[in-house]
């Protein structure tokens, strides 16, 4: 089946203050709402005590009126950061000033500020300093920075069961312009990811549209120009607008020229053997590079736009954007896309259109880029800062990842771990289609699967805490190996008198099953990543682990569409009695008919396009292999290796990044 929200958008933003000494915010690659909250929530923590921290060395270095037995005194206490060399991590031992308040928030449980990270996502600090120049810097270089009022309280993140409407006004406003601005980003991704292939199959074959998935290839590289996005902007329009601003203008006027020319450019890219394709796939590459650029601006903003005790609101802002953005280009767009859909439900005299085409589907919201995009310029203030980052830092930060040996073993692991499963996401939908399965039955299986989804999500996030995450993403990686077996199980037995009641929730089932096993490899290993990632550059590190995961699932795509082209074998047998209804000329030899232009040239000119060999059951059957011999030789042992390991392992040395 295809891969759900989760995997195909990214699927929730990851962002954090921690990383300040690398100069890169964490930009969102994640999508599922119960891995964002479970990170978020004790990233946002860390991050809440850091602004403490600066707030505290700035009154500290104001009151610096002791003598040289106090400062003795004091150089002589314990400090606030403890490092336990035998278990090789750091434990913080606040200590309880007599004449300040502790800085250190509490609260309750469930991952809210209580001091103590009391989840498996574990947030330690190298070489910590309350007089950090970093940390220091970048808050007085904020416009609301001053030294005339008091320090502000301790601030707290939201309870559990914080209400939407307790926040301050300008918090509900900010929040709901994060939504929007995410909505935004997910109408062209539902389409790239979910929309567009299926309607593409009716002129391309499997292996051309094989090609049209290197268009979502820069949501998962995005990573390699983060840091300019970062780091280059005007001051006079805003660190974000300076970014959103074009590239919203850019995608709008994109999107209505798209939408004026997308039927001729669907025919022209299955003409002439299907090599037009390679024209359309770049129009939609270009798109969707604009939205992930855009991503990567709007996720910095989050943690500006929201108050410091808020910011857990900005995975809930991107969770709902999102997932509402790319609903409603796949699930809601594919329904109403569909003829036998609105002549069911809308219609009196049947048409051979759906109530909502591509073109004007792409033309309304193209204009809609433009008109929000002109309230956001008009409307909306950007606070100033004088804080920059530093490109060249996050790139030697970067390669001193990469140098780290268990980086290179996750890579590997990630590279090759999803190909078991491939001819499952990538292919099993288009294949039910290409049997009779209707477009209606396909958005309503995809429909019923969604609030699943969504639901059964919130168990992987407690599965990923009560064990180890390693081990849940190993048993949700055997659950993907049999999801698959009885996804070709479910093709095998499609009726030969159409689709019936029956049939349609078996495949509902297996869509169910399907997605949540993804969904629960994507919550672990996330849950891994958050746990293992150095904190001093937690954006870079966490920002490469899910690029290089998010790969994993779209590298190998391109080729196993391909291989099913390549291990199909079929044949147009030209007719017995030729057809009085030819739609073009008439079929006189036999010829192969794999391609979706030959199949239409067979049957258009009175043929039967016969496969005798089903390329999708070979590949299938390929991939599944592949899986089980690297999980069990290598994927498993490795991964449980390197769970193993003490968290020292995973840090970079002082100077590898410097």
């Amino acid at each position: 089946m295809p891969t759900p929200l989760v995997e195909s958008f990214p699927p929730s933003v990851l962002n954090t203050r921690l990383n300040e000494a690398s100069g890169l915010p964490l930009h969102h690659l994640t999508a599922h709402p119960s891995a964002n909250h479970s990170i978020r929530r004790d990233l946002t923590q860390e991050a809440l005590e850091l602004q403490n921290i600066s707030t505290e060395s700035s009154d500290r270095r104001l009151e610096r009126s002791f003598t040289s037995a106090d400062t003795s005194h004091l150089l002589s206490e314990p400090s606030e950061f403890d490092c336990d060399s035998d278990e090789s991590q750091m434990t913080r031992k606040p200590r309880q000033p007599k004449d300040r308040p502790s800085s250190v928030a509490s609260g309750g449980q469930n991952g809210h500020a209580n001091g103590d990270m009391n989840s498996h996502v574990e947030m330690r600090r190298k070489h910590p300093s309350l007089d950090s120049p970093t940390q220091t810097a970048h808050l007085m270089s904020r416009e609301s920075f001053t030294l005339d009022n008091e320090p502000p309280p301790t601030p707290h993140t939201p309870a559990s069961d914080s209400s939407f409407f307790q926040l301050p006004a300008q918090d509900r406003r900010n929040f709901l312009l994060l939504v929007l601005l995410y909505f935004l980003q997910g109408i062209p991704m539902g389409l790239a990811s979910g929309s567009v292939p299926f309607l593409l199959k009716s002129h391309l074959s499997y292996g051309q549209i094989g090609v049209f998935t290197l268009a979502a290839y820069p949501y998962s590289l995005k990573l390699l120009w983060s840091p300019i996005v970062d780091a280059v902007w005007s001051p006079r329009v805003g660190r974000r607008k300076s970014w959103i601003l074009p590239i919203q203008t850019f995608s709008g006027i994109g999107m209505l020229y798209m939408g004026g020319r997308i039927k001729d450019m669907m025919i022209a890219a299955g003409a002439e053997d299907g090599s037009g394709v390679w024209t359309f796939t770049w129009w939609w590459f270009f798109l969707v590079f604009l939205c992930a650029t855009q991503d990567i601006a709007v996720d910095g903003w989050a943690l500006t736009l929201l108050s410091p005790q808020n910011l857990s609101y900005a995975s809930t802002a991107q969770t709902v954007g999102l997932t509402a953005g790319q609903f409603l280009s796949y699930t809601v767009f594919l329904a109403f896309n569909s003829p036998d859909f609105a002549n069911r439900w809308f219609r009196q005299n049947p048409s051979p259109e759906g109530v909502m085409t591509l073109g004007g589907y792409l033309t309304f919201w193209g204009w809609a880029y433009l008109v929000v995009t002109l309230g956001l310029a008009i409307l909306k203030r950007e606070e100033k800062t004088k804080d920059r980052d530093g490109i060249l830092e996050v790139y030697k930060s970067m390669l001193g990842i990469l140098k780290l040996r268990n980086i290179q073993s996750i890579i590997i692991i990630h590279l090759i771990a999803k190909i078991g499963f491939q001819a499952n996401d990538a292919v099993t939908n288009l294949k039910l289609l290409d049997k009779g399965f209707s477009q209606e039955d396909m958005a309503l299986t995809v429909l019923i699967d969604f609030p699943f989804e969504i639901s059964l999500g919130y168990y992987a996030g407690r599965w990923s805490t009560t064990y180890p995450p390693i081990h849940v993403w190993c048993w949700a990686f055997i659950g993907r190996l049999i999801a698959a077996v009885f996804a070709q199980a479910v093709v095998m037995i499609f009726p030969k008198d159409g689709v019936q009641t029956w049939y349609l929730a078996t495949v509902i089932v297996e869509h169910i099953f399907s997605t949540f096993m993804s969904t629960v490899m994507f919550v672990s290993i996330s849950a891994f990543h958050a746990k293992i990632a150095d904190p001093v550059i937690g954006g870079t590190y966490m920002t490469l682990l899910a690029t290089v995961s998010n790969l994993g699932g779209t590298f190998p795509r391109f080729f196993i569409l391909k291989l099913v082209d390549f291990f199909t074998s079929a044949t147009c047998k030209p007719p017995s009695v030729p057809p009085a209804d030819l739609k073009s000329d008439l079929i006189t030899s036999s010829f192969s008919c794999v391609l979706e232009a030959e199949k239409h040239r067979c049957t258009d000119g009175g043929g039967t396009c016969v496969i005798e060999r089903d390329g999708y059951y070979i590949t299938n059957i390929v991939c599944v292999l592949i899986g089980i011999v690297t999980f069990w030789g290598y994927i498993r042992p490795a991964a449980k290796k390197l769970q193993a390991l003490p968290l020292r392992a995973w840090r970079l040395i002082e100077g590898d990044t410097r």
